[in-house]
């Protein structure tokens, strides 16, 4: 590979790393053409972007954000790896449990999602109970809402009559 070449797709990987910060390095040695295709769909339905890339051109990439720990994916980086990129969190590692259901690959080997480093496959389970934005943010009115809710369900029920009544009252009173 000439080097304008390795230059050019450090720069894309660079540029995709600015884009969508969090990424997945997984383990697809040995996947056949259809189960790899059927990855690349689900990952296209997911809104993953799927990159199969040279280890050393990645770790470059890596050391050229050099963001803290990035060393510890060295020891990862072996093998036939794709770079799985997404702005959900969680979402390439529900597709890789998905995926892995059965036995078969793609593989966790790392991650970097949140400004945490994981290593391993068996922080898998970890990585698929971190919440998105999305999730917070719709847990956290839910928790506001609830509050309401309970309030205006009192006021409406009968017991609530009796303390519309008795608000009504006071207010008529001087």
């Amino acid at each position: 590979m000439k080097k304008e070449l390795k230059a050019q797709i450090i720069e894309n990987l660079a540029a995709q790393l600015e884009e969508t910060p969090g990424f997945y390095v997984t383990d697809i040695e040995g996947l056949n053409a259809e189960n790899t295709t059927k990855l690349r769909r689900a990952c296209f339905e997911k809104d993953i972007k799927m990159i199969l890339v040279k280890n050393t051109l990645f770790f470059k990439v890596l050391e050229k954000k050099a963001f803290e720990g990035y060393e510890q994916f060295k020891d990862v980086l072996k093998g036939s790896s794709a770079i799985m990129f997404t702005n959900v969190a969680n979402a390439p590692a529900k597709l890789i449990k998905e995926f892995s259901a059965d036995g078969n690959k793609p593989e966790l080997k790392a991650a970097y999602v949140q400004d945490c480093i994981f290593i391993g496959k068996e922080n898998l389970e970890t990585l698929v109970n971190i919440k998105s934005k999305d999730e917070l943010l719709g847990e956290i009115i839910g928790m506001l809402q609830s509050p309401m809710q309970n309030v205006i369900s009192a006021l409406k029920s009968q017991s609530g009559d009796k303390v519309a009544g008795i608000v009504k009252t006071l207010s008529e009173k001087e």
